[in-house]
């Protein structure tokens, strides 16, 4: 993400929980949202969860929305800017509260609503070489790979789908920060705005466009602004602390391998001039291994 001096826009994950759930203002998330799962959303309502605080200090490097759109369907939007070993599982947590939450007790499973987990990260999240990813759930024939599990006819009538898995919830992973491209889709122009708080004059995606002029910094007012600009450094400040200790652990470890090498080394019977020129450590070090 550039640096918010930089730019004249506000940046996406605030904007989700300050300006975007302004009704006024839905035109941009539903712009997003359309150009990615690729069908008209309208959004009918914000719904409140345990993941809608505004507050920074509630929930520091997170700021995900649950959103109805006009089919009853629950969109979970979630920005996580530093790294989490564990996303996965809180991807596949927070679809399955959020499915527990919105069914009434004694409710038919029928009534288990649709949802779309969209997950925008800002480090590598797992392994791959694309920047967008999209996972559904399939059921295929244990001897037949290419026979997939349908819905029978009666059940299409009654869910809208074709596919048994259609009921079942999907995810999308954008890895802003491996989107190294020119612009040439729609989608495209949205990742680029996700990654820089930047949108070229020449982008048109739906909901860009309302984007540029509502997500001005120089709009806000000054008490907006100042908290804004407080959560953009807090923000930029705990990637830092994380990667300093990530620096310094690498460092730590190279340290060790270096004096694994020279305890190898010096049990060989190698002279300590051999073993200062090949680890780099100094006579005392190797003196105490």
């Amino acid at each position: 993400m550039t640096d918010v001096m930089g730019t004249n826009l506000i940046h996406f994950d605030w904007a989700m929980k300050r300006l975007l759930r302004d009704k006024s203002n839905y035109v941009v998330l539903e712009g997003f949202l359309s150009t990615l799962l690729e069908e008209d959303i309208r959004i009918c309502k914000f719904l409140e969860s345990e993941s809608n605080q505004a507050d920074a200090v509630d929930k520091f490097n997170r700021a995900d929305i649950l959103v109805e759109n006009t089919k009853g369907e629950l969109l979970i939007i979630e920005v996580q800017n530093n790294r989490e070993l564990d996303y996965f599982h809180r991807m596949l947590y927070g679809v399955s509260k959020t499915i527990s939450e919105y069914i009434g007790l004694g409710d038919a499973y029928s009534k288990i609503r649709k949802v779309y987990s969209i997950n925008i990260v800002y480090f590598d999240l797992g392994q791959g070489k694309d920047y967008v990813y999209h996972g559904k759930t399939f059921f295929r024939g244990l001897h037949d790979p290419e026979d997939i599990l349908h819905l029978s006819v009666r059940q299409r009538e009654l869910f809208v789908g074709k596919e048994a898995g259609d009921l079942f919830p999907e995810y999308y992973v954008l890895r802003v920060n491996e989107f190294d491209r020119m612009a040439s889709t729609p989608l495209d122009e949205w990742i680029q705005f996700l990654k820089t708080g930047e949108i070229d004059k020449t982008a048109t995606a739906k909901g860009l466009p309302e984007a540029r002029e509502r997500l001005r910094v120089d709009a806000l007012s000054l008490e907006e602004k100042q908290a804004y600009y407080r959560e953009m450094e807090a923000i930029r400040y705990q990637k830092s602390v994380i990667e300093t200790g990530r620096i310094e652990g690498r460092a730590e470890g190279q340290v060790e391998e270096q004096l694994k090498i020279a305890r190898n080394m010096k049990n060989l019977g190698l002279s300590f001039e051999v073993i200062v020129s090949a680890t780099g450590l100094s006579v005392g070090e190797i003196e105490k291994l």
